[in-house]
């Protein structure tokens, strides 16, 4: 029997790096308890929100607990009728964050708007989103691997 040495592509290597970061893509808005509530909740996200709710479901949704020790900058930028840039700032347990760029951000995130909202709800998974190019995740990949922590 012949021995066969081994080597990832690189294709392979970015699907598994694709894959790993897939995984802590942010499922905003998207309850961790599924269970059915008696009255729908006006303000849960749906494919027909807008990245300025899925951004204030962010803010609804921020676990503080999940934060302490994380000191990023994330910029969002989206392409679109309703895209724009955002930024969220994390800092030990507290955040901030608006609409624009900041300077030197730890991690940019770039989608259309409409994407954006389909990643948020759960529509459109951040592993294909990832490889198809409809999102690019440039930066520290561990600080963006803890966004879905942090915001819910």
């Amino acid at each position: 029997m012949r021995a066969h040495s081994f080597r990832l592509s690189n294709q392979a290597m970015i699907a598994a790096c694709a894959a790993t970061l897939a995984f802590a893509l942010p499922t905003i808005g998207k309850s961790a308890d599924p269970a059915p509530t008696a009255a729908p909740d006006s303000e849960q996200l749906n494919d027909n929100s807008t990245p300025a709710d899925v951004f204030e479901s962010m803010r609804k949704n921020f676990n503080a607990t999940a934060s302490k020790g994380v000191h990023a900058h994330y910029q969002f930028n989206l392409s679109g009728p309703v895209g724009g840039a955002w930024w969220i700032i994390v800092n030990d347990g507290e955040f901030s964050m608006g609409k624009g760029s900041i300077e030197n951000p730890d991690v940019t995130m770039t989608s259309t708007d409409r994407d954006w909202v389909l990643l948020a709800t759960g529509s459109l998974g951040g592993f294909r989103a990832f490889l198809t190019g409809r999102l690019k995740v440039t930066g520290d990949q561990g600080l963006a691997r803890k966004l879905d922590a942090i915001f819910p």
